[in-house]
């Protein structure tokens, strides 16, 4: 028997409804959206390198090792299912709900116990349809560009432990408060001429007048689909504004710019004006020799 106390980050999602789900379908088809759904969430769990501990139902166990993978796993989770339900992936829309907690808890024969798994399946109950719940606590863990997306939102009594103080974690776009460009720095008179030139192995996307926006992300349905694990589906748009080009990241993991000066800017549910020309990371820093690299060129 192998036994192990470490430090853990436990995290639930499940199936909010599935008992309509069978009422409605029928136990074999119901079956089958259960099926898919807890594949993509399983997805999800590996691309930030956790591992799955068991599924109950039409719920998922996993462990990551720190706070910060499972909270941006959280996210891709509910992102998934979002282009889930936008590409019929499964038969009828899905949504889930996710709780987690990052705290001590004893490793078994590949199984997990302790208060820690407690509180994050108590997290869980917590959270509703697209929500993500977590501890105060955890959030504590996170760096704070990522305990900027969070809001403390309630008190729940967990047994042996009394009240904890616990939060929500906003992953969605139209959730965050993007800071707005000096709209004094992007004011021009008459019709633009500048144009962005953006490349991406062999796609190449011209932004102007004629077409003022693109989206960039992991998903097949952006404008140019980049193939990078740690990216968001939907991770940026850029739009014409005026004479300026705006890119505005909407991602989990943010977004890595370097310019040909060797300037280099990072952007998280924020905004940033591009200007000569670059490369573009999304999720990985420029660091971690990233390789699906976007490049930029403004020309005015």
């Amino acid at each position: 028997m192998f036994t192990q106390s470490k430090k853990l980050a436990i995290l639930f999602a499940d199936i909010v409804g599935s008992t309509r789900l069978y009422d409605s379908l029928g136990d074999e088809r119901a079956r089958e959206v259960v099926s898919v759904t807890l594949d993509l969430l399983a997805d999800s769990v590996a691309r930030y390198e956790g591992t799955v501990i068991k599924v109950i139902g039409d719920e998922i166990m996993c462990t990551f090792n720190d706070a910060v993978a499972a909270t941006k796993a959280a996210c891709d989770m509910q992102e998934t299912m979002e282009e889930a339900i936008a590409d019929g992936v499964t038969e009828v829309p899905v949504t889930i709900r996710v709780g987690y907690h990052f705290g001590p808890c004893i490793q078994e024969d590949g199984d997990v116990h302790g208060d820690a798994v407690n509180v994050a399946a108590r997290m869980a109950s917590q959270a509703k349809s697209r929500q993500i719940i977590t501890t105060a606590e955890t959030v504590k863990h996170l760096p704070a560009v990522l305990q900027d997306s969070s809001r403390l939102v309630d008190y729940a009594a967990i047994k042996g432990k009394g009240e904890m103080e616990i939060a929500e974690i906003i992953w969605q776009e139209e959730d965050v408060t993007h800071m707005q460009v000096d709209l004094a720095s992007v004011t021009g008179s008459g019709a633009s001429t500048t144009q962005l030139q953006l490349a991406y192995r062999d796609v190449h996307v011209v932004l102007n007048q004629d077409r003022e926006a693109a989206v960039l992300g992991r998903s097949a349905t952006c404008d140019i689909p980049v193939a990078e694990a740690l990216a968001s589906r939907q991770h940026i748009r850029i739009e014409l504004r005026r004479d300026k080009f705006v890119l505005i990241d909407q991602s989990t993991n943010g977004t890595y710019v370097q310019h040909s000066d060797g300037t280099q800017a990072f952007v998280r549910r924020d905004e940033l004006v591009l200007t000569g020309s670059g490369i573009i990371s999304l999720g990985q820093a420029m660091d971690n020799n990233p390789q699906e690299l976007i490049r930029f060129t403004v020309e005015n």
